[in-house]
């Protein structure tokens, strides 16, 4: 598994002709998923083809947050206040998949026809249109493709639209990427912390992106709970260690982070202008190669969202699943 450096949740469109196949796909896919589910390609192509102006808006604020870092202002304060102010950023349709045997239309004739949309597109196939799906594939028309007649198809489908949910969209990538130095990056490439890093935000946050300074994750879960996982390599741990001494930490929770064993806030509280004290927590090893750390600290700040623009609370306000005609 990749490591995103920037991840939310996002719409799953299905687009299928036979309509006891997609109301059994709105009882068996995970409820944590927000489905739109069409039965004509018109239909579902006039809906995609409305949000690629929504998507360019919103690529060009996650911009606009990074040229405001440059220009000296931090980054953690600005994502929650994006967090915040952009409710229905979870509407965008981050995957498409589309029966490929329909009539008038076939699922990559309907795939064309989305254009510059920038989701996944997966294509279910019979076993007759294998080759031409592996032909697809290969032209880069489409991101997966799965035959229908594949065991427990359930399963297999569930996997492969949670893996390319988890996935960044290359701008997303790059405009994050931008923040993080050239060692940052290396490390998070490796393939220990990578594989450590992606099982961690899967676990605990439904959307998160990477910063690089200062460094770490910041992290939201379904309930809206704001988390930071500071990350620190051990040749940074004497910098931390000064930065808490003068913030005023004893003498032996200083020690503690000169040894490895425990990481300081400083740097999220200068982020946020919190005049609390600052927190010492255990650190934990990330990966194996041993030479990086990390702590969980929760976020509680003025700017962060509402509760109520949570992921589980905006999925609870949507309409409940059924076929779109």
């Amino acid at each position: 598994m990749t490591f995103p450096l920037f991840h939310r949740p996002g719409t799953v469109v299905f687009l299928d002709d036979d309509p006891d196949y997609l109301e059994m796909l709105a009882l068996v896919l995970p409820r944590h998923w927000h489905l739109r589910l069409f039965l004509r390609p018109t239909e579902c192509i006039s809906h995609l083809l409305q949000e690629p102006p929504f998507w360019e808006a919103d690529a060009w604020n996650q911009q606009q947050l990074v040229d405001l870092w440059r220009e000296g202002k931090p980054l953690i304060p600005q994502v929650l206040a994006y967090w915040s102010r952009y409710t229905e950023r979870y509407a965008l349709s981050r995957v498409c998949v589309v029966d490929f045997s329909m009539p008038g239309m076939d699922g990559l004739q309907a795939l064309a026809e989305l254009g510059d949309w920038p989701g996944s597109r997966v294509l279910l196939t019979g076993q007759a249109d294998e080759q031409v799906a592996v032909r697809a594939f290969n032209r880069g028309l489409i991101d997966q493709f799965i035959p229908k007649q594949t065991p427990d198809i359930s399963r297999r489908l569930v996997e492969a639209v949670e893996r390319l949910l988890f996935s960044s969209h290359a701008r997303h990538a790059q405009t994050w990427r931008s923040t993080l130095n050239p060692e940052q990056g290396a490390l998070l490439r490796l393939p220990g912390v990578d594989a450590w890093l992606a099982g961690f935000c899967a676990k605990h946050w439904v959307e998160h992106v990477v910063i690089g300074e200062p460094f770490g994750v910041l992290g939201m879960d379904a309930a809206g709970r704001i988390g930071w996982l500071q990350l620190e390599t051990r040749e940074g741990l004497q910098a931390l260690a000064e930065l808490a001494e003068v913030a005023g930490v004893p003498a032996a929770g200083v020690a503690e982070i000169r040894a490895g064993t425990r990481l300081a806030d400083v740097e999220l509280r200068q982020a946020l202008g919190s005049s609390q004290p600052v927190a010492l927590v255990p650190a934990i090893q990330v990966g194996d190669t041993g030479n990086l750390l990390a702590a969980l600290f929760p976020v509680e700040s003025p700017a962060g969202p509402d509760p109520d623009n949570s992921y589980s609370r905006w999925l609870a306000r949507q309409p409940k699943r059924r076929v779109q005609d």
